[in-house]
Formats: structure tokens, C-alpha cells, sequence
């Protein structure tokens, strides 16, 4: 192994995903993540469950990452890990293990916004066609959507990065969620309101889309919209939402969707900025890639959609990012202290 090659390990603890990876330089060697089926009866993660499942799994995921790379303890040279945002407990689990790895090992422990990590998983190297995929130019605009967080970002570099939209109350993510959990859908919802979305008219049931100021968003006001709907046909028809699912799921997500680009299209205008990514767990939506695709085309876009195991929460984007902090000298004290909210 050449001397300039940088290994790190990559930590990722801020929900419900257990997650390690190793990256050499910007080649993703491992990427392993331990998910937690424990929630599913609950229909949404339950904070202290999610930290006894961490504290279960994160060591045997690590162990299993350093393996699969084929790599030893002695050849990391640092380990990254997500500070925040995300729920405190989990944060506490990924933060202490990475501390006591790093000081045992003697090396440098990097913090990293778990947003901006998503935002860079588009470094990672990737072939496609047997040649690597081009990355985006500075400045881009990255559209992040996730379960917790709707953010436009203007990306000014890989370190520099500002929000110029966000969400004032629901995130995207969220909106699939809770409205799937109104039809009757198991959590999580987002997914299934996705593959019934392929079935239906998106054309068929009109909802609320709420006004913001600049680039912000909400979506708040269509989930109450949606459950008045419900209410109001399911009085009428209590098959309703049975006999019209796919067809709901379908004008439902062409809404969320329509919302998301509105102010994606107008950022892109505001800014002059040709370049657009999507990052994110609800990135993994297949109607929100092939709005991206067609809008490209339209404004004559280059974009740039994540490989589906980068989009949700993963330990690869928590690598690239310390890759870029690592290089930039940028390394955390062993007091440090994870943060639930944790601005980009």
C-alpha cells in the first residue's frame, strides 16, 4: 500500500442505521450497515431502542467493514463520524466508539455534519461503463431530501457549503411518511407510496401545495389536507382509499415532488447555477430521479443522482467527507460531544 494512499474509517450512528465503511482516497473499499427492524411495530423509530441497537451492533459492523476491505486496524489513518444532527442517544454510541477506537490506535478523530456528508457521497469514486463517473463542478446546487431534513444547498466547494432553503415544519421525507401511515401503509411508508405511485394517475386527485417565502418549504399544510380528503371520501365510500390507492399514492407523490422542484427550479434561476444533485434517503425515490432527469433535459442541467446505497443514511458519504476534512487539517479534540441538531 503506497504511503500517499489515506485509509479512514467511517462512522454513521444518527438514526436507526448502524453503519462503517473504509475508503481509500476516494475509493469506497467496504460499506457496511446493520438496519433495525425493531421499529417497524411501532411505525417510527423509537429514540431508546435506536441507542440499544447501536450499542449491539456498531461493533461487529465495524469489525465487518475493516474485514471486507481487506485492510488491518494499524493501516487507518483516521476515523470520521457523524456529530449530528440526528437523535442524541444513537449520535452518543457512534461518537464514543470512534473516540475510544481513535485513542487507542493513536490517530486523529474527524467530526462530520451528517447533511454535509450526503451532499459529498457524490465524490465517492464510482465506475460506470467501465470508467469513473464524473463528479459535480463547483458551484452546484444539491437538493437534500431525507426523513428529517428538505434542504436546497448551494455548494461552493467540498467544505463550503450554505442553505438557501429549507423546510419550516414537515421535511419531505416526512410527508411520505405520515401520509402513508394515513392510508394504512406500514412504516416505513415512503417506499410503498413510491411503488403504488407507478401504478396510479398522478393526475387523478388534486392536493394543497403551501406558498413559502424564497426558497423554503412546508409541508405541514398537505398533510392535514390529505387527511381531510380521506375524511371527507372515506364518508362517503368506506372502500375509499382500498378501491383509489395507487391513484392516491400517485397525485400524492406528484405533489411532493412539484413542491421539491418549484423551488429547485426557481433556486437554480436565482443563482445562475447549471450543476444540480440530489442527496438524501428519499433521493432513492423514483419518481423525485426521473423529475430530475426530465428537468434536466428542459433547463439544461447537468445532474447528478447518488447510487441507491448512498442516498440513505450510510458510513461511505461519513468517509468521503472526513477524506476532504483529513486533507484540509481539520480534526476533532477527544472532548468533543455529539449534537442532535447540528447546522450545515
Amino acid at each position: 500500500m503506497s504511503k500517499k494512499d489515506i485509509i479512514i474509517l467511517g462512522i454513521e450512528s444518527s438514526c436507526d442505521d448502524t453503519s462503517a465503511a473504509i475508503i481509500k482516497n476516494e475509493t469506497i473499499l467496504s460499506n457496511e450497515i446493520a438496519g433495525q427492524k425493531v421499529h417497524e411495530a411501532y411505525g417510527g423509530v423509537v429514540p431508546e431502542l435506536a441507542s440499544r441497537a447501536h450499542q449491539q451492533n456498531i461493533l461487529p459492523v465495524v469489525d465487518t467493514a475493516i474485514k471486507n476491505a481487506k485492510i488491518e486496524l494499524k493501516d487507518i489513518d483516521a476515523i470520521a463520524f457523524t456529530r449530528g444532527p440526528g437523535l442524541l442517544g444513537s449520535l452518543i454510541v457512534g461518537t464514543s466508539f470512534a473516540k475510544s477506537l481513535a485513542l487507542g490506535l493513536d490517530i486523529p478523530i474527524i467530526e462530520v455534519n451528517h447533511m454535509h456528508g450526503h451532499v459529498l457521497a457524490h465524490f465517492i469514486d464510482e465506475l460506470e461503463n467501465d470508467e469513473l463517473k464524473e463528479k459535480p463542478s463547483f458551484p452546484f446546487i444539491c437538493l437534500t431530501v431525507s426523513g428529517g431534513h428538505t434542504q436546497i444547498v448551494l455548494v461552493r466547494d467540498y467544505l463550503d457549503m450554505e442553505v438557501v432553503g429549507t423546510t419550516k415544519d414537515d421535511a419531505a421525507g416526512e410527508a411520505f411518511d405520515k401520509t402513508a401511515k394515513l392510508l394504512g401503509l406500514p412504516y416505513p411508508g415512503g417506499p410503498l407510496i413510491d411503488k403504488y405511485a407507478k401504478l396510479g394517475n398522478p393526475e387523478k386527485f388534486k392536493f394543497t401545495k403551501p406558498e413559502m417565502a424564497d426558497f423554503n418549504y412546508s409541508f405541514s399544510g398537505l398533510k392535514t389536507n390529505v387527511l381531510q380528503f380521506l375524511q371527507r371520501e372515506t364518508k362517503k365510500d368506506k372502500d375509499f382509499v382500498e378501491n383509489n390507492l395507487n391513484d392516491i399514492c400517485a397525485s400524492l407523490q406528484k405533489t411532493i415532488i412539484d413542491i421539491l422542484f418549484d423551488k429547485l427550479i426557481k433556486a437554480t434561476r436565482h443563482f445562475d447555477i447549471h450543476e444540480v444533485a440530489i442527496a438524501g434517503g428519499v433521493s432513492a425515490n423514483s419518481g423525485i430521479r426521473q423529475r430530475l432527469s426530465e428537468e434536466g433535459k428542459k433547463m439544461k442541467w447537468k445532474t447528478y443522482i447518488p447510487k441507491f446505497e448512498y442516498c440513505t443514511d450510510n458510513a461511505a458519504m461519513i468517509a468521503i467527507t472526513g477524506r476532504f476534512h483529513y486533507l484540509n487539517g481539520t480534526f476533532a479534540e477527544q472532548n468533543i460531544s455529539p449534537m442532535a441538531r447540528l447546522k450545515i
